[in-house]
Order: structure tokens, then C-alpha cells, then sequence
């Protein structure tokens, strides 16, 4: 029996806020934007890099939770710090799907490809990490894969299409192109330079007949192909009327995959947290060179 005049107990309302991750661009004229808003983008319409607003920091229980993870889950949560404003499940979902031994089967007959990126010891002290077990046997299918399915995922969300320009001298392109092809809503337009790729690279890329990748020699070198892609960048209005996206160095997206592999090869190569690695990146490779930077930033004990 309920007394007049008396309301009846309600539940309590419970409000969960969600802390969404900006990003700003390094030029520092462009306008604050998410995780998604920037994924298909690539320069911001300033012309700078998009970067966090701040980078998230991993505290010591974090590092003791993810030591043991397996490549896929720790995938999960290092990106969870980026991809604030993709649903947990939608972003679990795409690292399983990206991350198996399936995909990463190119290994030396004695390495576990089931650990994505095995770690190699050479000496007591020195290591190598696994990363070129992809489909096109680049360090950069680590992180092609996983946007080829962020991509086709958030296009699908969108209902949206996306025409990918990108320039090459022949690592980038096959990676690319072997994590888009066959992907809903996208279209793949790489420049490379004429006869200035190795055999392998060449054979790679030109003979995939998926209607959805178009190749396109051009007369000069690879910087006149990356020239060409910049220009086009720059034409804000071309670009969106067009729908361009890119899959070089300039995406975000790209460089925070890169940010995983050194948190495994330091787990890999260590029995604790409080140790500390010194990297060591064979490669003129800006953005890789940048993700382990962005690793140590957030707090991955390394020297160097």
C-alpha cells in the first residue's frame, strides 16, 4: 500500500561520460577533431599532422595487465587510449578479425606466428621483432591490415565511400594495397615511380587484378609521386568533392597501430616492468621512428 501524496522510489540514474580524445593539428590552424572524424581524412586542412590534444599515459598496473596479452587484445586496449569514440566492441571486433596467424603466416618456419610479431633473440641482450610476416612481407602490413578494416568499418557506419591516393617506391603501395583490396567502398589510386621499384614490389602490386586497385606509373621519382599526392591534399575543395583519403605516413590511424608493436617487443624481450629496452629502427621511416617515440611518451620504459 502506498500512502497518498508520497512518491514511489525510483532507480537512480546513472550517467556514464565518456572522455572522447581530440585531435589537433601541428600547425595549429585547423579545427579540433575525434578519432573517426580524422581516419579517412589525412593532412588537416591547414596542411599540418593531426596529433592527440595529449597522450594518454599507461600507468604501471596497465603495463603488468598487458605483458602477457596476446597480440589481438593487446591491440585492443593500446588503441582503445586512441579510438575513444569507437564502441569497445566494434574496435575488439576489428582487432581479432586483424590480428591472426592467418594473416601474419610469412614467418621463418621456427617462429610462432600465433604471436604476431615474434621476437627473434640474437645474442643475449639483443633481439629482433618479427615484422615482416604480412601478406606482402613489409613492416607496414602491421598497421595497412588494421586500417583496411578501420576503413571499411567506419565507411559502412557512414554508408560513405572513400577514393584512397597514395604515392610509393614500392613497400607502402603493396601493403596498402594488399589491406584494401576486396574492401567495400573503396577505391585505391598508388602512384609509384616508373621502373624505380624492385622486381618484387613491381610483380607485387601489378598483378593484383582486384577491380577496386588501380596502379599508375609516373615519369620521375618517388618524389614527384608524392608531390603529386600532396598537391591534391592540399585542394580541400578537389578532395572532398572526390572523396580522397590517404594511407601514407600522414594517417593517424597508421602511426598509432605502429605504437603496439613496441609495447609487445618490450614485453617480449623483458621479465619485468621495471626494465628498460633500447630500440634500434633499421629504417628511414618517419612514421615508425614516430610511433616508438609516441610508445615512450606514454610511458613504455625504454632508453632510447
Amino acid at each position: 500500500m502506498r500512502r497518498k501524496g508520497v512518491k514511489a522510489p525510483t532507480q537512480p540514474i546513472q550517467i556514464m561520460l565518456i572522455n572522447l580524445m581530440k585531435y589537433i593539428s601541428t600547425r595549429g590552424d585547423a579545427p579540433a577533431k575525434t578519432f573517426s572524424e580524422i581516419l579517412l581524412g589525412g593532412l588537416a586542412p591547414d596542411g599540418g599532422l593531426y596529433l592527440p590534444e595529449e597522450y594518454p599515459q599507461i600507468i604501471r598496473e596497465e603495463l603488468d595487465e598487458w605483458r602477457h596479452l596476446p597480440y589481438a587484445d593487446l591491440a585492443f586496449q593500446v588503441l582503445s587510449k586512441f579510438a575513444t569514440d569507437i564502441p569497445a566492441a566494434d574496435l575488439k571486433t576489428i582487432t581479432d578479425k586483424t590480428y591472426t596467424a592467418e594473416v601474419y603466416r610469412n614467418a621463418r618456419a621456427d617462429s610462432d606466428t600465433t604471436q604476431i610479431a615474434p621476437l627473434r633473440t640474437l645474442e643475449p641482450g639483443l633481439h629482433l621483432l618479427e615484422l615482416s610476416n604480412g601478406p606482402t612481407l613489409a613492416f607496414k602490413d602491421m598497421a595497412m591490415q588494421l586500417l583496411g578494416n578501420l576503413f571499411e568499418y567506419s565507411l559502412a557506419k557512414q554508408h560513405g565511400e572513400l577514393n584512397i591516393l597514395g604515392a610509393t617506391s614500392g613497400d607502402t603501395g603493396s601493403a596498402a594495397e594488399y589491406a584494401m583490396r576486396g574492401k567495400r567502398g573503396i577505391r585505391v589510386f598508388m602512384l609509384s615511380p616508373h621502373n624505380k621499384m624492385s622486381a618484387f614490389q613491381s610483380a607485387q602490386m601489378y598483378s593484383l587484378q582486384d577491380p577496386n586497385i588501380f596502379n599508375i606509373a609516373v615519369r620521375g621519382v618517388f618524389d614527384d609521386a608524392q608531390d603529386l599526392v600532396k598537391a591534391v591534399s592540399n585542394d580541400h575543395a578537389f578532395k572532398a568533392q572526390y572523396k580522397i583519403g590517404t594511407v601514407n605516413s600522414i594517417n593517424w590511424a597508421r602511426v598509432s597501430a605502429q605504437v603496439v608493436y613496441y609495447f609487445k617487443g618490450y614485453f617480449a624481450a623483458t621479465q619485468s616492468n621495471d626494465e628498460q629496452v633500447a630500440f634500434s629502427v633499421p629504417s628511414g621511416n618517419f612514421g615508425n621512428i614516430c610511433a616508438g617515440h609516441i610508445a615512450r611518451m606514454m610511458g613504455l620504459p625504454s632508453l632510447s
